[in-house]
């Protein structure tokens, strides 16, 4: 299992605010934009999502880590014994992910796209 890419999320009140304000901070520019959750990049990939309240899960994750592997990444999670807080599900939206939590309590979005 090879990490893609790994991407800060900042839960906000106010999504629209939060996005203008790091557009205008940062220059950078939307590249998904889902209502709930919106992802900035930079011309050389660097990315930051901010969202509101996650669509299908009952928390919000601190971070999302894409893999090449999500179904390796679940069986390793599962062997480590962390806490499963959002099963490996095949999202509507065409990511398949699952969300674990460390021993500090953050919540790790583990996904790829299907």
């Amino acid at each position: 299992m090879r990490v893609e890419r790994v991407v800060p999320n900042l839960t906000v009140a106010d999504i629209r605010s939060a996005v203008r304000t790091h557009q205008e901070v940062l220059g950078w520019s939307v590249v998904m934009d889902h209502g709930w959750i919106v992802t900035l990049a930079d011309e050389q990939g660097h990315q930051l999502s901010i969202m509101d309240r996650d669509a299908t899960a009952t928390c919000n994750p601190d971070v999302s880590i894409f893999v090449d592997d999500v179904d390796v990444a679940f069986g390793r999670a599962v062997a480590a014994g962390v806490e499963i807080v959002h099963p490996l599900t095949a999202e509507p939206w065409g990511v398949t992910r699952f969300f674990y939590r460390d021993a500090e309590g953050s919540v790790i979005n583990v996904g790829m796209h299907t």
